[in-house]
């Protein structure tokens, strides 16, 4: 189902964008539709990688040990 929604954008900023979508044969409406659609879709794949992450981390059996180095020892030569 979509929602209609109401966005306060400067003048100039509109102006601009309706050029931009009428010469890629577009709406301003379109173009927000397809921003917002891609950001949402982004930021679930997020979300889901860092729940796998997480998951992954759980259940993994690897320790880690106490070693720890010094910055001199790590660029020894």
């Amino acid at each position: 189902m979509m929602k209609n929604i109401t966005l306060s954008v400067d003048e100039g900023v509109i102006r601009t964008v309706r050029l931009y979508a009428a010469e890629r044969g577009s709406t301003v409406n379109a173009l927000v539709r397809e921003f917002l659609t891609e950001l949402a879709s982004r930021e679930d794949r997020v979300r889901k990688a860092r729940e796998r992450i997480a998951e992954l981390s759980e259940r993994s059996t690897a320790r880690i040990g106490s070693r720890t180095w010094t910055r001199e020892e790590l660029h020894e030569r």
